[in-house]
């Protein structure tokens, strides 16, 4: 997952991702309905002061809106799980070297 600097998406790009992000996100349940045109604004603003930020999944091939803290931990779970399959894959290694190799 990679992290796409906001400035350096047009204005019509911009305005695609967040307002395909709030269509995702489904109802506003609050106590309050808030109107579409809100939502985009609140949702700008928290680009703008950088506590959401736009991402990239190469895998998926989505690009979706994240809080600074749920992206940090989004990378640090691939990283876990990139490390835990090099260190399977070490395992597997290690036997077959034990074992004389796989026929």
């Amino acid at each position: 997952m990679i992290e796409i600097p906001a400035e350096r998406l047009n204005a019509e790009i911009m305005t695609a991702i967040i307002e395909e992000f709030i269509l995702r996100e489904g109802t506003d349940y609050g106590a309050q309905e808030v109107d579409f045109s809100s939502k985009v604004a609140q949702v700008r603003a928290l680009l703008k002061a950088g506590e959401v930020i736009i991402t990239f999944d190469p895998k998926t091939e989505n690009c979706t809106l994240l809080t600074r803290q749920q992206f940090h931990r989004e990378v640090e779970a691939a990283t876990h799980a990139e490390s835990k399959a090099d260190d399977d894959t070490s395992i597997y290694e290690d036997y077959c070297q034990d074992q004389g190799g796989v026929e």
